[in-house]
């Protein structure tokens, strides 16, 4: 049963990214990533933990579709797919509106009753 007002969509994509983002190991890789492409041992440096943990948590980065693995000769480097975050930070964007929106109401609404005490306090 979908709320009322709310759009029907296909988020199994944006559900994927932000179970992805989820984890602060995985922000870290992201974060590594961003810089260029790198291979598991390069990537489980910074970390106390096995290889095959990394590995588990690109492959949730893949099954989000925020990574892929290339292939050089032997080496199997990932490189960050930057698309499921784009789609992640436009759906973000709406809700910024909705509160800077909301903000604006708000300081508006400050803006008058400061106004109203001031037409009070010059009465007295």
């Amino acid at each position: 049963m979908e709320p009322i007002g709310y759009e029907v969509l296909d988020r199994s994509h944006l559900d994927a990214t932000f179970a992805a983002l989820a984890d602060p190991t995985r922000r870290a890789i992201l974060a590594r990533l961003a810089l260029g492409e790198a291979s598991v041992a390069e990537l489980a440096e910074p970390f106390a933990m096995s290889q095959p943990a990394i590995s588990k948590h690109l492959k949730v980065l893949e099954r989000a579709g925020l990574i892929s693995r290339g292939r050089d000769a032997q080496r199997r480097p990932r490189q960050l797919k930057a698309r499921p975050l784009a789609e992640a930070t436009a759906w973000l964007e709406s809700y910024r509106r909705f509160w800077e929106k909301s903000f604006q109401q708000l300081d508006v609404l400050l803006d008058e009753l400061k106004l109203g005490e001031q037409k009070i306090t010059k009465k007295d």
